[in-house]
């Protein structure tokens, strides 16, 4: 060390510093121009391809601004493995059969393997493309590992749908005890042998309240229970159209082979054990909840105390979902983020009265501790849904981080908890779910830890009515950020969107965190004394503003925005974009915003199909335009069914109701075909359409044909019916699935073109499936 005198000051008062070392590449030996010395990575001479000279890595050039935006990055960097993780499955459910993942995985090592080739350790290019090399590296080598998680767990949890629908007996043990009675039913997943085979399956079957009569459901019918019945199974439905629920999908990880309906009565065979479980503790509680609230309030109650959703109702459900709260009657980051701090501040605040303890023990992480506790408990309890562990995990490493001193809310935080339940459960991944919880975290906390929000919320000298303002205004904010955010994942996934929920979240999100939760936890502590009445009043009326905010919301002219299916290319490039302005820090996250805004004009530009065909070439939808400028929609068939209702309103991005064809006055149908001519793309489109199976005479059914451009059918149509651009009989169907045509392009998307070889897709079986049904 060189004690110096300090140039520019009087005195002689010693100064650290450091000796200038010559590096060989600087003349001067200085920076003169900016009065310090130059790193070697701070210079452009040394920054050379792996051959050394001029190349495409040579200075300055890619190589080079990637090395130091990774530099400059630091620990921002390490999200971004979750989410190539995360890209490594969805690459599997994109990617049509083996080779290509054997391909895609064999890329993924490839690039890790050629970054160390390139940029070996210890060569002269290890100081200059250290970063680059470690980024290269890790990805592929992530990518390939998320791409084989998900091929294991589907190898090993998969299970083969039954080949038909069949009415069969069934003796099994129940697995599993859901009860629903806004449905009027129960339903249990049985493990059951088949007969023939003698292959262990797994079934669920839905059984009527109505069959167990004025007794209700018997106390021995439960988990571990051995019953005996007869049902109507059938094989898990494929999506009934381009962009529905894929429910063989979620099936197939389910372990589920077949999904059916009770017929005749149930027998026990062998109660279920005394000593209940969780399970048991979850109903019971959600009994008594709905028995201390009445109405829809006490359905709420019941699913935020124990996560058991079965008793609220259709239209409440759709009042949630259409005024954007339809996420705090899931149990995930709010719900669980209460309860844990809940039981963090009331620990170490009674802790804090006990002196002796207090002294001796940090009470942080003794509080910490009865947080875990609290939060792993209501995790089991409410089910272990996904939403429910990623939160669960998210806040154990916020407690954590508080205990040690640490940042508590960070995105590296959520990525640890993104990794561990994707490797649990790599499926959730597509689902929106998962989507939709990480991405709602992910903007919550991109939003806080950005440097104007820190400003705006920074402590300051004013009154308390001022930093309650600058609070609420940030709880807007959060609203509005939260829900352009999640708007295109429920785009995607449900083809409908309420538009108001930012100003709905404002008040529910309060209400919820600080008045319902904690007086339920109350009402039910007290109720061991008998002195809960006075809570589960405070709940009643809370649960009714909530209900009522979600109905007059979702009642508003335009509260509900429908979007036809919107392309993979549109929902990737929205996922890419807002990963990089969450992700990233500084002025280098506004790139993300010209993928996201490339993402909104492919979706404001996205078709209107024109002719929506399923499956099972029963229910067919026609978009038209009706006389005084309104889009309708034509069904076919007037379903009783709201599921098949719904899906083609959706797919078509039309909110009235559909309209019966054979009541529509451009229309001419008979018993047998329906046909109806629309102008599309310049020329006209003769549509004939079959109703049913009654027996036609083949002259002049091809006679028809030839006439026709379009002839959809559920029957198998004869080779002499020959339209001029399109038949969709079985035949066609069966390999295909549902349809959706725009006629105007010429173009036509299949259910068959995502599905590749993956297990739960079975060319050939659609009409034994019946995409056209909701799935039980």
């Amino acid at each position: 060390m060189l004690a110096l005198t300090e140039p520019g000051r009087s005195g002689d008062k010693p100064v650290r510093d450091v000796p200038i070392i010559p590096m060989g590449d600087d003349p001067g030996g200085s920076d003169a121009a900016g009065g310090g010395m130059r790193r070697p990575w701070q210079t452009a001479q040394r920054m050379s391809s792996a051959g050394g000279g001029a190349g495409p890595w040579s200075a300055p050039s890619m190589g080079d601004a990637a090395e130091g935006f990774l530099t400059r990055a630091g620990f921002d960097r390490a999200p971004w493995l979750a989410v190539v993780f995360a890209g490594g499955i969805m690459a599997w459910f994109a990617l049509p059969g083996p080779w290509q993942w054997c391909a895609a995985i064999t890329g993924g090592a490839g690039m890790a393997l050629g970054a160390l080739a390139v940029w070996p350790p210890g060569s002269d290019a290890d100081e200059t493309r250290a970063n680059l090399r470690l980024a290269l590296v890790a990805c592929g080598l992530v990518f390939a590992l998320g791409i084989g998680v998900i091929w294991a767990r589907s190898e090993l949890i998969g299970a083969e749908p039954i080949a038909r629908p069949m009415v069969m007996r069934l003796h099994g043990a129940v697995l599993e005890r859901e009860d629903q009675p806004a449905e009027g039913r129960i339903r249990l997943t049985l493990a059951v042998r088949d007969a023939e085979s003698g292959t262990a399956r797994k079934v669920r079957v839905n059984v009527p309240l109505t069959s167990f009569g004025e007794d209700g459901v018997p106390t021995e019918l439960s988990e571990g229970a051995v019953v005996s019945l007869r049902a109507r199974l059938m094989p898990p439905a494929s999506p009934m159209l381009p962009g529905s629920y894929d429910f063989a999908r979620a099936a197939w990880f389910k372990g589920l082979a077949a999904t059916g309906t009770m017929v005749g009565r149930l027998e026990v065979l062998k109660p279920a054990p005394e000593a209940g479980g969780l399970a048991s503790v979850q109903r019971w509680l959600a009994a008594h909840v709905r028995s201390r609230v009445d109405g829809s309030a006490g359905a709420i109650a019941a699913a935020f105390a124990s996560g058991d959703r079965g008793s609220i109702s259709e239209a409440d459900e759709a009042a949630m979902r259409d005024s954007g709260l339809t996420h705090l009657l899931s149990i995930s980051g709010l719900h669980v983020s209460a309860v844990i701090a809940a039981a963090y501040f009331m620990a170490i605040k009674l802790l804090a009265l006990w002196p002796a303890l207090a002294l001796r023990v940090r009470l942080p992480v003794v509080a910490a501790g009865v947080g875990a506790l609290a939060g792993v408990g209501y995790t089991l309890l409410t089910g272990a849904e996904v939403p429910t562990v990623r939160s669960c995990v998210a806040a154990l490493l916020v407690l954590g981080a508080l205990a040690l001193g640490r940042e508590a809310l960070s995105l590296r935080m959520v990525a640890v908890a993104a990794g561990f339940v994707l490797l649990l459960w790599p499926e959730s991944a597509i689902g929106p779910s998962f989507q939709m919880s990480f991405s709602a975290v992910l903007a919550i906390i991109a939003l806080s830890t950005s440097a104007p929000v820190r400003r705006f919320l920074a402590p300051r000298e004013e009154p308390w009515w001022h930093r309650t303002g600058r609070n609420v205004v940030m709880l807007f904010v959060t609203g509005v950020v939260i829900e352009l955010a999640l708007m295109p994942i429920v785009l995607f996934h449900f083809h409908r969107a309420g538009v108001y929920g930012a100003l709905a979240n404002v008040v529910a999100i309060p209400l919820v965190t600080f008045v319902s939760m904690p007086m339920i936890a109350l009402g039910l502590l007290l109720d061991t004394v008998g002195l809960g009445g006075p809570c589960w009043w405070v709940v009643q009326h809370s649960l009714d503003l909530l209900i009522g905010i979600a109905r007059f919301t979702a009642g508003q002219a335009g509260a509900v925005t429908l979007m036809p299916q919107i392309s993979d290319l549109s929902i990737a490039l929205f996922v890419i974009g807002g990963l990089w302005l969450a992700l990233w820090r500084g002025r280098a996250r506004l790139a993300g915003l010209m993928p996201v805004a490339l993402a909104s004009g492919l979706v404001a530009a996205t078709p209107i199909p024109d002719l929506l065909v399923a499956g099972d070439g029963r229910q067919v939808g026609i978009t038209l335009t009706a006389d005084d400028g309104s889009r309708r929609l034509l069904s076919l068939r007037d379903s009783r069914s709201t599921y098949t209702r719904d899906n083609l309103m959706e797919l078509a991005g039309v909110a009235a109701d559909p309209v019966p064809l054979a009541e529509w006055r451009q229309a001419r149908c008979s018993s047998a075909f329906c046909t109806v001519t629309i102008n599309r793309g310049g020329r006209d489109w003769v549509i004939l359409l079959g109703r049913g199976r009654e027996r036609v005479e083949e002259r002049a059914l091809a006679a028809a044909c030839r006439e026709a451009d379009i002839v959809v059918s559920e029957r198998f149509l004869p080779r002499s019916c020959a339209p001029r651009w399109l038949k969709a009989d079985r035949r066609l169907l069966e390999r295909s699935g549902g349809l959706s045509i725009n006629l105007a392009d010429e173009t036509i998307t299949r259910v068959a073109d995502r599905q590749g070889s993956h297990g739960w897709w079975k060319s050939g079986d659609q009409p034994e499936r019946k995409p056209g049904s909701k799935p039980t």
